[in-house]
């Protein structure tokens, strides 16, 4: 049976006008000009020095953009981007009446109005509605579906003014466009990328013993080697050191597991 869940924690943002597109291609990682009614994409918006602020998912409605980010994000989000409109001729809403809802476990029905998820073929679906489908599932089985798969969510796996895109996959996840043109944060984005620069990423853990709070220290033999983001049902995101990831780890009371899921190219195997 398909999932399907609401995500209270999700909110939209409605942007119309001509200049939609123009205006949010100059700010965020990935290719706005690609997305059309049924392909969305993920993508982030970044300080000037690279450093993540947001992420969130670009819909196509037809006559307008929803952006699908995190609900207390969704005003600052709105204020942030709208320092940019400049004679641009666009418009930004927050539309809190809207529903987020996801579907995984099978495709629903194409009259359901659901998009694919862009990170991964067939890992889910997606919708913004203002008439949400009937639930088959929660919200908190979304995140162990989703910590799972080794996947980030917003500020539960990222902190802001800190965070570099491609340590949290959004390159192998498809959430940064390589060829378009400039966007805020940009120069550092590439730089990581052409010269080598990661040196930790976000991985999956499987989790012995009581789950850690996020912004724990994770230890090897004593030594710091990273830190705990996200966590439920024994699973969990943390960022650790490339060279921590085969290691016996522990965090407070529980022993942490590395689990490098099939979708990530870790520097060793990256061609």
């Amino acid at each position: 049976m398909i999932s399907i869940t609401s995500l209270p924690d999700r909110g939209v943002i409605a942007i119309e006008g001509d200049d939609r597109v123009a205006f949010l291609q100059g700010l965020v990682s990935n290719d706005v000009a690609a997305v059309r009614p049924g392909h969305p994409i993920w993508a982030a918006f970044l300080t000037p020095q690279g450093k993540w602020l947001a992420d969130f998912f670009i819909i196509d409605d037809g006559s307008r953009l929803l952006v699908d980010c995190e609900r207390q994000q969704m005003e600052d989000l709105a204020k942030r981007l709208s320092r940019y409109r400049l004679r641009l001729r666009v418009t930004l809403q927050p539309e809190p009446e809207m529903t987020v809802q996801v579907a995984w476990g099978g495709k629903p029905a194409a009259d359901q109005g659901f998009v694919p998820d862009p990170r991964l073929p067939d890992f889910a679906w997606r919708k913004v509605t203002g008439s949400p489908e009937p639930t088959t599932a929660t919200p908190e089985q979304w995140d162990r579906y989703r910590l799972s798969a080794g996947l980030p969510d917003g500020s539960k796996d990222m902190e802001t003014d800190r965070s570099v895109l491609l340590e949290a996959g959004f390159d192998e996840l498809n959430g940064v466009s390589w060829s378009k043109g400039c966007y805020m944060g940009q120069e550092l984005t590439a730089r990581t990328k052409y010269r080598g620069l990661i040196k930790r990423r976000l991985v999956p853990v499987t989790i012995e013993g009581p789950l850690p709070e996020p912004g724990s220290p994770i230890l090897r033999d004593g030594i710091e080697v990273g830190t705990m983001r996200s966590a439920r049902d024994g699973l969990g995101l943390a960022t650790l050191r490339l060279d921590a990831m085969e290691s016996r780890l522990t965090c407070g009371d529980a022993k942490l597991t590395p689990r490098v899921p099939d979708w990530m190219r870790l520097p060793a195997t990256q061609t």
